[in-house]
């Protein structure tokens, strides 16, 4: 516990301390490092956009620092993993990819595609939905094909990673949401045992710490927003950790818990996309939609906005917890 203590502290003292430096750097640098107001946004005045790469640096190295002070605390343990190497590096890729959009503004299809390759990382790491639970036979495990669980873990990938980013629209929300799933995740992975869950567990820690500084200048009012590349790593690494942890349990609720624990992103995301749907629209254009949008135009400030759906998330969290304690099997 302390070690999963000392990687959320560690993680949110480097990116609260990084974050002032980088906004003087998005300012100096100008162009697309500053969000400028339009209509689709909630800013008002220009907003420096580069939060998230303190986000990353320091949950890329709180994580793995934490992970060498374990293996050097108890060298007869594998500790670095492929599946653990596999996430960290996945997770570098797609920060790349994010630092790229947020610097030149991608082409959605070629950010797709680079997030495919990050995921298929994953999975050739051996971060994969191997299977899940059969509710029809007591929870019996029930092993997928290859195939299907590479097509399977990229789909999940993909879908949590670009939640998480449509979330990023309101001072402090995404951020928020990423921090009380994180340390769900967390609370969850310390109970697995045969499964690397002291490992997930501090890489959820160290997340939920970035997340924690981070919102030291992005909570309402935000001084800098994250950008594509927090947004990015934020879903990306949510993703994988719940692959590696919440998917793992024989239980016939197993594929209820990671989708409770990521409710709020996913169910928001799922209504824009079937409203979009419904009237025709691009899927992929960016738009007010999104429930933060839709609390804003009833009157609500960004405060109430995102203190709203915090406690939404701590209700789905809440409940998924349950589940995970009265069902899991400790493995």
């Amino acid at each position: 516990m302390l070690g999963v203590i000392g990687a959320a502290l560690l993680a949110a003292l480097i990116t609260m301390f990084l974050t002032p430096p980088t906004r003087e750097w998005c300012i100096r640098k100008g162009g697309r490092m500053v969000d400028q107001p339009e209509a689709r946004r909630v800013n008002t005045e220009p907003m420096p956009r580069g939060g998230g790469i303190p986000l990353f640096i320091g949950f890329i190295i709180s994580a793995s620092l934490a992970l060498l002070v374990r293996q050097l605390r108890l060298p007869g343990q594998p500790v670095w993993t492929p599946q653990v190497t596999g996430a960290l590096l996945a997770t570098c890729c797609i920060a790349l990819c994010g630092l790229a959009d947020d610097m030149r503004n991608l082409p959605a299809k070629l950010q797709i595609f680079m997030m495919v390759g990050a995921s298929l990382i994953l999975a050739g790491f051996g971060v994969r939905i191997e299977g899940v639970a059969n509710p029809f036979h007591g929870g019996a495990w029930l092993a997928l094909p290859i195939p299907i669980s590479v097509l399977i873990t990229v789909f999940w990938v993909l879908v949590v990673t670009k939640t998480v980013d449509a979330l990023d629209g309101s001072d402090g929300v995404a951020a928020g949401v990423c921090t009380i799933c994180a340390t769900t995740l967390a609370l969850m992975a310390s109970q697995l045992k045969g499964v690397g869950g002291p490992q997930i567990a501090l890489i959820s820690a160290a997340l939920a710490g970035s997340c924690i500084g981070f919102l030291r200048h992005n909570f309402y009012p935000a001084k800098i927003i994250m950008g594509t590349v927090g947004a990015y790593t934020l879903g990306f690494v949510l993703a994988a950790i719940s692959i590696m942890g919440a998917f793992k349990f024989a239980a016939a609720v197993s594929v209820a818990v990671p989708i409770l624990v990521l409710g709020v992103p996913i169910f928001d995301f799922t209504h824009v996309l079937a409203s979009r749907w419904r009237d025709k629209a691009p899927l992929t254009q960016a738009d007010k939609r999104h429930l933060h949008h839709r609390l804003l135009a009833l009157g609500w400030n960004q405060k109430q906005v995102a203190l709203t759906i915090y406690g939404i998330t701590l209700a789905f969290c809440a409940v998924a917890l349950i589940i995970f304690q009265t069902t899991h099997t400790g493995r």
